[in-house]
């Protein structure tokens, strides 16, 4: 199951309301959701992917994945939070087979080792089915950020067949949510802490036994759509009226017992511009651009020109900028202030949202 909904603020003016981060090909002429389905290719198969979005992004979505079972693409009647989102998912795939393994990602985030990717993935399944147990996938952190939640990892699992491909995996202590900068330092120096991915994996029968005993309501709701004689008319009356909670609140703080699996697979979850930077032309005076530039005495600044809008961007005694242009709006603003330009967003015309 593929997350794929948002609000389109953090990448504004190139992102709107039907044009969120994972409808948005920063890096290449493949979006984000894109890259999510392909690099699940020979593991699971297309009509095994569902995607869920909302009404506002369902024809982008479709748009962009036409090899997806019309049906696999699935709109929220309303925006519930991620709790009721993997319900919702869950029902859908207990319809099908009320003992598959599932596993829930993100449409948002960069992997670029793929085949490591697929070969973590698997290993998560087998312990997920082997140990009845949340299975969530941690990434190795190589700096310590202030900005992601982390996982606190314990002792390595005794699993006496092993897992696919020589991973292995450790018990979860707890979640941390994000840290100070000096808390990060500490973590990355203790080596036990993953930076928390959002994916997450297990069988059908595990999250509904979990939810049952942590979120009952959403353990109702997914067996409620999976005796439903038509899905879509059982969403309409019971979603909307879900209490709107996380999955970390819901679940994943209380849950009995959740394996870690870490991961090294240039993860990155592309948070704002200064994420995309690097990905960019590197120029000279390290700025980071996509689109023609002249630059003169300017220095890290990160300038993004949308397909099509050819436009000089000439920069003179500058620094630290971020400029972003596409054909009806042009955004400048502090590299230090990427996170609020949710702000500006706020402010704007419908039209421009």
């Amino acid at each position: 199951m593929i997350l794929a909904g948002g609000s389109g603020t953090r990448f504004w003016p190139l992102s709107r309301n039907t044009r969120p981060k994972q409808l948005l090909n920063l890096f290449d002429e493949e979006t984000l959701i894109e890259k999510s389905v392909r690099r699940l290719s020979g593991l699971i198969p297309p009509e095994r992917i569902l995607v869920l979005t909302n009404e506002a992004q369902k024809e982008g979505v479709r748009a962009v994945l036409p090899e997806l079972p019309e049906e696999n693409i699935v709109a929220e009647p309303a925006r519930r939070d991620t709790a009721p989102a993997i319900a919702l998912a869950a029902g859908w795939i207990a319809a099908r087979d009320p003992e598959a393994t599932m596993i829930a990602l993100p449409a948002d985030q960069l992997v670029t080792k793929e085949e490591e990717f697929r070969n973590v993935l698997e290993a998560a399944c087998a312990a997920a089915a082997d140990h009845s147990a949340i299975v969530t996938l941690g990434i190795r952190p190589d700096w310590a950020c202030p900005s992601f939640g982390y996982i606190e990892r314990g002792e390595p699992i005794n699993d006496e067949t092993g897992l696919p491909h020589g991973i292995s995996a450790r018990e979860v202590i707890r979640f941390r949510e994000k840290p100070s900068p000096s808390q990060a330092e500490e973590y990355l120096a203790s080596g036990n802490f993953s930076w928390n991915a959002g994916i997450f994996v297990w069988t059908i029968p595990t999250v509904v036994r979990e939810l049952e005993q942590h979120c009952p309501s959403l353990a109702q709701f997914i067996e409620e759509l999976r005796t439903a004689s038509s899905f879509s008319k059982a969403v309409d009356a019971k979603f909307p009226s879900l209490e709107k909670v996380s999955i970390d609140y819901a679940l994943m703080e209380n849950a009995d017992r959740i394996i870690n699996i870490e991961a090294d697979v240039g993860w990155d979850d592309v948070g704002g511009w200064p994420s995309v930077a690097k990905y960019l032309d590197q120029g000279e005076n390290a700025n980071a651009h996509r689109g023609p530039i002249l630059a003169i005495d300017a220095h890290k600044n990160i300038i993004f020109s949308e397909e099509g809008c050819d436009r000089l961007v000439a920069l003179l005694g500058v620094e630290n900028l971020i400029i972003v242009q596409t054909s009806d709006a042009v955004l400048v603003a502090n590299r230090d202030d990427a996170d609020q330009i949710k702000k500006l967003v706020e402010e704007l015309p419908d039209h421009l949202i």
